[in-house]
């Protein structure tokens, strides 16, 4: 179909690069926070009420478990937002629309399968990564309940992919905006008041999150364009699901390795007790003030490339690369002071015991420092997933992360087996990672048009 006239102007593809990148990403960032605070409310008051097991329970591992599932379908439905913002950008009404539709297909019959899987693999999986018996219980408990909602936590993810695909990301935040606060309202109600347990946190979680769903699935019914969400056309398109999995696989492989990787720096953490692993899930939820700016500067990315990619504005494609890299400098350096200065402030929102957190705090002065590295990593990614092309940066993920990771944690421990040992091959791994986007990006002709 021609390109269609009615598709809306929205900044991304025109103006000032800066100001519609910080248009774009700020949304995008206070969505994430809002996101986040699902997790972190989950864990305030898991810690507060139900004690340090219960918080080893709910986070740490069990998040980075649950991770290795929901991550592969995230990486995959990714495909399917770098091609509607292509098609958006290229204003081609019809293939949005079939765009659109392809991507609900996936996140409801992935979201199924995510949900048979994760409830089956749950105890096996927490075995394989040596959780402490004294909390396998809780995790399972948790995990089950979790991955029985885990459908809606994909299909939501689309909606909100599929919004910022075409350059609208406060709808999303709006919709994540309303969800954590029904998540922290039903945290209080089902685990302070109702004494459910982490039952109770992860069924709030999974209620929570349906809600959004909802929100995002009558915001795109109600739309007028070719956006709009009609149910009867939900279906696989066979050209559209084939380039979808071209690109989303790679992405979806490279989130489950980057996952594993993780789940092994997890078991060799597990391995030194309750309360390393209580002080890890802490980390995991004050670290994620950095990952949530990270993330969104590389969402903004490759949204801003894919659509200008798919427009034929390759110039204003790499100046939205370069304007990137400025922000996400300066929010970093800013986050790394922040978390560093107040880290024993920020434990003692999770926990009192004072062996978890001065645990914690060293976690933090090993690993934070190095954040501003990963930026490499995450922008020069986004940007070239926006031009359609991850084989690359799949491979030098899978070198970089997942086989240097293993190599270090296979030889390290025996010669320092200490937890600062172990987790140092977070900065050594994103360093390097770094080093060979920059390379790539530079030589690899990532802006090459391909023959569709």
């Amino acid at each position: 179909m021609a390109a269609a006239d009615n598709i809306r102007s929205n900044g991304i593809t025109e103006g000032v690069i800066w100001k519609q990148l910080l248009g774009f990403f700020f949304p995008i960032l206070l969505g994430t926070l809002f996101q986040t605070l699902y997790n972190t409310a989950d864990a305030i008051i898991v810690g507060n009420i139900l004690g340090k097991e219960a918080l080893a329970a709910v986070g740490g591992g069990t998040s980075t478990t649950i991770n290795l599932v929901i991550g592969f379908f995230t990486g995959l439905a990714s495909g399917a937002t770098v091609i509607i913002s292509q098609h958006y950008g290229a204003r081609n009404e019809q293939m949005v629309h079939d765009s659109i539709h392809n991507a609900w297909a996936i996140g409801l019959w992935g979201g199924i399968l995510i949900s048979v899987i994760g409830y089956l693999t749950s105890v096996p999986l927490l075995r394989l990564t040596k959780t402490p018996d004294q909390i396998i219980g809780l995790a399972s408990e948790y995990m089950h309940i979790y991955f029985a909602g885990g459908f809606i936590v994909v299909m939501y993810n689309i909606g909100a992919g599929i919004f910022r695909a075409f350059g609208d990301s406060r709808r999303p935040l709006y919709f994540l905006i309303a969800g954590c606060i029904t998540n922290i309202f039903l945290d209080l109600l089902l685990v302070g008041v109702l004494r459910m347990g982490v039952a109770g946190a992860a069924l709030a979680t999974v209620l929570s999150q349906l809600m959004s769903l909802m929100l995002v699935m009558i915001s795109l019914a109600r739309r007028k364009d070719c956006c709009k969400l009609i149910l009867r056309d939900i279906r696989f398109h066979g050209p559209i699901l084939k380039r979808t999995l071209l690109i989303g696989l790679p992405s979806g492989l490279q989130s489950v390795l980057y996952t594993v990787s993780n789940l092994m720096i997890v078991t060799g953490i597990n391995g030194f007790g309750t309360d390393t692993v209580a002080a890890w899930a802490a980390y995991s939820k004050i670290d994620t003030l950095y990952w949530m700016v990270c993330g969104s500067i590389g969402v903004a990315a490759t949204t801003f490339v894919g659509q200008n990619y798919g427009a034929g504005y390759i110039d204003r494609a790499k100046k939205g690369v370069r304007d990137s890299f400025v922000i996400a400098f300066i929010s970093t350096f800013i986050i790394e002071a922040v978390v560093i200065l107040f880290s024993r402030p920020a434990y003692h929102l999770f926990v009192t015991d004072p062996d978890v957190v001065d645990i914690g705090v060293h976690m933090i002065n090993l690993i934070a420092p190095f954040y501003f590295t990963y930026l490499f990593v995450e922008i020069l990614a986004g940007a070239i997933r926006g031009t359609g092309k991850t084989l690359i940066p799949t491979l030098i993920t899978v070198f970089g992360i997942v086989g240097i990771r293993t190599i270090w944690l296979i030889v390290v421990p025996h010669l320092y087996n200490t937890v600062g040992a172990i987790i140092l091959c977070y900065p050594v791994t994103w360093i390097i990672c770094a080093i060979a986007f920059v390379i790539y990006y530079k030589a690899g002709n990532i802006y090459t048009k391909e023959t569709e």
